[in-house]
């Protein structure tokens, strides 16, 4: 397969935007990794993530992992998993765990941020970080998406360069886990807000 094949679905108007374009994806999760193979299949031309965890069974349900890659760490699988889907992006992968110090290192050449975290603490950081050191550069977080159904909820908010998609309502508590596809839902809509911001 060669690029102009990969690519003949493509409008070919944005084909050069999208390539151009370098994205960071904090966390190779749920949200994470939903997030990246839906950009790696709409042709973005570079992806930044970072993770620091380990593929485990209960991941499964709703990770864009495997069982024969369970152990393994998460950002080694899924760059496997991404040039499978497409050679025209470039991958640029971190096993480390995000903080104030690191992050705007390693993001300093993305232009969105996407925050792909489980912890409100990490997601709290993530944000903080980013508008104090990119304060022009859009992040794009999530909060509310555990359980199943209530699509009517799911939303965008906007808050300057923050933009938050969910309900902003539901908490990961027992009896209420994250499922593949109200997550899909979120990271998609995460994922299509990212085209919007640099096809617009």
């Amino acid at each position: 397969m060669n690029k102009k094949e990969f690519f003949s679905a493509h409008d070919p108007e944005i084909i050069p935007i999208l390539q151009k374009a370098v994205i960071g994806i904090a966390g190779a999760g749920g949200l994470g990794s939903n997030v990246a193979v839906s950009l790696t299949r709409a042709g973005i031309g570079k992806l930044v993530i970072a993770d620091f965890d380990k593929i485990e069974p209960s991941n499964l349900n709703r990770q864009q992992f495997f069982i024969d890659q369970i152990g393994m760490p998460k950002v080694i699988a899924f760059m496997e998993n991404l040039k499978k889907i497409s050679p025209f992006t470039q991958y640029q992968m971190h096993e480390i765990k995000l903080n104030e110090e690191n992050i705007p290192f390693i993001y300093k050449d993305v232009e969105i941020m996407v925050e792909a975290f489980d912890k409100a603490e990490m997601k709290k950081m993530l944000i903080e970080t980013w508008l104090t050191n990119f304060p022009h550069k859009p992040i794009i977080a999530a909060s509310g998406l555990a359980g199943w159904g209530k699509n009517e909820l799911l939303h965008t908010r906007r808050s300057d360069n923050l933009y938050i998609c969910g309900d902003e309502e539901t908490d990961l508590q027992n009896g209420i886990s994250p499922m593949a596809p109200r997550v899909g839902i979120v990271a998609n809509m995460q994922a299509n807000l990212v085209l919007e911001l640099l096809l617009k």
